[in-house]
């Protein structure tokens, strides 16, 4: 610093030296909020950077709105002051998938577009032990430059203008590309990546596709992997920048430029696979339910070239995550375990690098976690929000908040010092922001 402009520094009156003060802290407090552009996240691991109040008083963080919402899984979106889901709405007389944008600070309805048609399989209104939870769109819109991509049920892909709501391009998958709906329709969100929108046609050859995302022109397609429930993610790993899809033959990572293949981890499928892969550094775990189990795999890179090493595999239900992707921490993953334990299903700590598990704490039911400032934010199923230390150390609760009614088998969303979270009845944003 110049001497001349410390002196002047100096002279700064008292009042303004506050004022400057407050500025710098909003100004910092400003660059740690992020949009949550993606589903799980910008960075697609759950994680948020903001820095928001994790203790709340016994009557609960202030509910800035909450309004009902129709039935779906899908979970909020969160850019530029609108917050975008899917919902199962009736438009003449036919029951349709519709992108709902709300206004992120009051809850009310922007606009609405249909994307397709809504028949399911049933998965949410059939069951026992609690699984009740309707049906609906199980993909989340993904946003970027002021616009909305969505992945219906039926694999149509539209982008659609955020600010108007109206069709800049789509295409339909099936129609276009061979596509093939799988069981319980799709329910992965679009990827997001760079300049690119890439997602799973489940089509016979070359069924992973790379759209421009502007003008919705074909890139590349490459490879025969058949789809799952699981949405793709994108991620930096030694130094090599890189796709990952959990298909039903296993991990699979692309060069998001090309379509290139990088490496792929065979692993076993049944039924459905829904959870997200995780990567941490150089691991990565993936899991999946109906006797599946989860692993993990070490990566190394040889001059471009990746090697896979299994570090552990565990076959079962019980260290399985059925839809919900854990989060990690400091060695550790975070999650909700088990299959079909609806109500109960328990959250865990893992040891990464061995599978040990370190401690378990019943009763939430396959609703989901995120990670921020060494806590996990947890949404059970019946919508009640926990606030959880992430220490290994054992489960110590911080907080604890009835938030929504209806069946939330999803993940909360983070954004501006906000919580946002849905059920298959209501949508609720809550004011966690730090005073």
């Amino acid at each position: 610093m110049k001497s001349g402009m410390h002196v002047n520094i100096m002279k700064i009156s008292t009042k303004t030296s506050w004022a400057v003060a407050a500025l710098i802290f909003l100004t910092a407090n400003s660059l740690r909020s992020e949009d949550w552009t993606q589903y799980r996240g910008p960075d697609h691991n759950g994680i948020s950077k903001e820095d928001i109040k994790l203790e709340w008083p016994a009557s609960g963080p202030e509910v800035l709105w909450k309004v009902p919402v129709n039935k779906g899984f899908s979970t909020f979106t969160i850019a530029d002051a609108k917050a975008y889901t899917l919902e199962l709405r009736d438009i003449n007389g036919a029951a349709t998938e519709v992108c709902v944008a709300r206004n992120a600070e009051s809850g009310e309805i922007i606009w609405t577009t249909p994307v397709g048609n809504a028949k399911y399989d049933g998965g949410g209104d059939t069951g026992a032990r609690g699984n009740r939870g309707g049906d609906g769109p199980r993909s989340t819109p993904s946003i970027v430059d002021g616009k909305v991509y969505v992945l219906s049920a039926y694999l149509k892909l539209f982008c659609i203008n955020a600010a108007s709501g109206d069709i800049v391009w789509r295409k339909d998958l099936v129609e276009e590309f061979g596509g093939k709906v799988i069981g319980w329709q799709n329910a992965a969100s679009p990827l997001v990546e760079d300049e690119l929108i890439i997602v799973n046609s489940n089509a016979d050859e070359e069924s992973i596709i790379a759209f421009n995302k502007d003008d919705g022109t074909l890139v590349w397609r490459t490879t025969n992997e058949k789809l799952t429930h699981a949405s793709p993610i994108a991620a930096t790993i030694l130094g090599k920048r890189q796709v990952i899809f959990f298909t039903q033959f296993g991990l699979v990572a692309l060069d998001p430029t090309n379509g290139s293949e990088l490496w792929r981890y065979k692993f076993p499928y049944n039924v459905s696979t829904a959870a997200s892969p995780v990567v941490a550094g150089d691991i990565v775990y993936c899991t999946a339910g109906y006797g599946v189990g989860s692993a993990a795999i070490q990566l190394s890179n040889e001059n471009g070239r990746f090697t896979v090493k299994e570090l552990w595999r565990n076959p079962g239900n019980k260290l399985c995550n059925q839809w919900s992707t854990p989060v990690y921490y400091d060695g550790y993953l975070y999650g909700i375990y088990g299959h079909k334990e609806f109500g109960d299903a328990p959250l865990k700590c893992l040891d990464l690098a061995t599978g040990e598990e370190i401690w378990s704490k019943d009763g939430f039911g396959p609703g989901g976690v995120l990670l921020v400032e060494e806590h996990i934010i947890v949404l059970s199923d019946a919508g009640t929000l926990f606030v959880v230390e992430a220490t290994p150390e054992g489960y110590e609760e911080v907080s604890k908040f009835e938030a929504i009614d209806g069946k939330c088998w999803n993940t909360p969303s983070i954004c501006n010092g906000k919580i946002y979270a849905r059920s298959t009845e209501e949508g609720v944003c809550i004011d966690v922001s730090q005073e």
